[in-house]
């Protein structure tokens, strides 16, 4: 049994916080653990909490497509949220809900090694790297404790705002392009760097 199928029990029989009396199901990440990228979103949506899965509402549909536009598959990349359980009413998980969980993030983190991490929307950017406004920031690279990230918008806001899906989709295709020349040990610099 690999560490990820730890985690995932650990996510899936979690009681730590209170979101855990609400949840039908926890929502462990799922997808390729020897990717090269990991998306993190925010939490699970209606549909993540009755299936269990990460992403396979409105939104994961739109990150499917976009991945499908870029030449991948989401069996070849890693999908998890900042939150493994859905927040009651979908409304944004709170800091509470968030450093609980945190952990379980940076386990999947440190067992797939990935070579950059995408972070899906404005809440999954204030978790992992305190930052906000991601309309400005995206497409943009950001390096931080010698990890990549990568920052685009959430596919969930492609489907209130028409504009941003093809926003998305060229954002995950600059993100592939960016995995090919790492691959190819060229160097990458980042838009913007965070001193530790």
């Amino acid at each position: 049994m690999n560490s990820l199928e730890t985690i995932r029990k650990k996510v899936i029989e979690c009681t730590k916080c209170e979101l855990c009396k609400t949840r039908t199901n926890s929502v462990p990440g799922k997808g390729n653990f020897q990717s090269d990228v990991i998306f993190v979103g925010e939490a699970p949506g209606r549909n993540e909490d009755k299936y269990g899965e990460p992403f396979v509402g409105a939104a994961g549909k739109r990150l499917s497509a976009a991945l499908e536009d870029a030449g991948m598959s989401r069996d070849q990349v890693y999908i998890t949220n900042v939150v493994k359980c859905r927040p009651p009413n979908n409304r944004v998980p709170n800091s509470d809900e968030r450093n609980t969980c945190q952990e379980y993030l940076k386990e999947e983190i440190s067992i797939i090694k990935p070579k950059i991490i995408c972070i899906l929307g404005n809440t999954a950017f204030n978790s992992i790297l305190g930052g906000s406004e991601i309309t400005k920031f995206r497409g943009k690279v950001v390096r931080k404790d010698n990890q990549m990230y990568f920052l685009t918008v959430h596919p969930a806001a492609t489907i209130y705002n028409q504009e941003l899906i093809n926003v998305l989709k060229g954002d995950i295709k600059k993100l592939f392009d960016l995995i090919t020349e790492l691959k190819n040990d060229k160097e990458i610099s980042a838009d913007i760097e965070y001193s530790s």
